[in-house]
């Protein structure tokens, strides 16, 4: 049996750095938090809790010490809120989060109409809409779009882990919309080089293994992606490979989402080669 490694699979730079600043803020009185899940990856949030950084829901959950605000962002609203308690504010925002959030604030400040293509319940589009100042409309569908009203002035931003061909298909309804359009691609390279590779190597092999979190966006899709092309398995860790799902498999892909750390992925790797 051959198992074969996507050629670009894990942790992307914005979580890398996300990681790493949040380790650099531990603390062992337990008073370093971050602000929801620094990532969508249940395992890798339980380990840096281990290491001294923990995860709140909520600033009033804190009474002192480091609020982390995590990869996907947040607000203005929350820095603000953060500083009125008295918590020193650590920001570990993706740059490429930070840089939608600033492109929606830029159009609505420039009197654009803003529409944000992203899934309406992700904490990084939340994030975004909240820096429109709330005026965004968010869109993940082509009738969605359909539905958009005609407007002088249309700016488009785009959850910086979304589809590359949907984001395609949804702005090609929205460009009747308006004789002014800025389309702000701010979806990032990390994810459109991983969902290139997957599909490629799903395309190559009779099944996919697609490792990363349950709660994982960009995992997910990878998933459906793969999912297209072959058999595919969206697991967290090597526990819940089944010995069934490799009956007559010759060649096996695994690919990772942006958030999945390298000691899961290489254990996947190791059970399967020992199949």
């Amino acid at each position: 049996m051959e198992v074969i490694l996507a050629d670009y699979l894990g942790f992307c730079y914005g979580v890398k750095r996300a990681i790493k600043i949040a380790r650099e803020n531990a603390s062992a009185d337990g008073t370093a938090c971050t602000l929801g899940p620094i990532i969508h990856n249940p395992q890798m949030v339980d380990r840096l809790r281990r290491e001294g950084v923990g995860s709140v829901d909520r600033l009033e959950e804190m009474e002192k010490g480091t609020v982390i605000i995590r990869s996907h962002g947040v607000g203005p609203a929350v820095y603000d809120e953060a500083k009125a308690r008295g918590l020193e504010v650590v920001d570990a925002t993706c740059p490429h989060v930070k840089k939608a959030q600033l492109s929606a604030k830029e159009l609505v400040d420039e009197g654009y109409s803003v529409v944000i293509i992203g899934e309406k319940e992700h904490p990084e589009v939340k994030s975004i809409f909240e820096w429109s100042s709330g005026k965004a409309q968010i869109i993940e569908t082509e009738d969605e779009a359909e539905a958009i009203e005609p407007c002088g002035k249309l700016g488009i931003v785009c959850q910086t882990t979304f589809s590359g061909a949907r984001f395609r298909q949804i702005v090609m309804r929205l460009l009747e919309k308006s004789r002014d359009i800025r389309i702000l691609r701010t979806i990032c390279t990390a994810t459109d080089q991983r969902q290139a590779a997957a599909i490629d190597l799903a395309s190559k092999v009779d099944l996919m293994l697609v490792i990363g979190g349950k709660n994982s966006a960009n995992t997910t899709r990878l998933a459906q992606l793969c999912s297209e092309k072959c058999l595919t398995y969206h697991i967290e860790t090597a526990a819940e490979l089944q010995d069934e799902w490799f009956d007559k498999i010759k060649k096996i892909g695994i690919t990772a989402g942006a958030s999945t750390p390298d000691w899961i992925i290489k254990e996947v790797y190791k059970k399967c080669q020992n199949r």
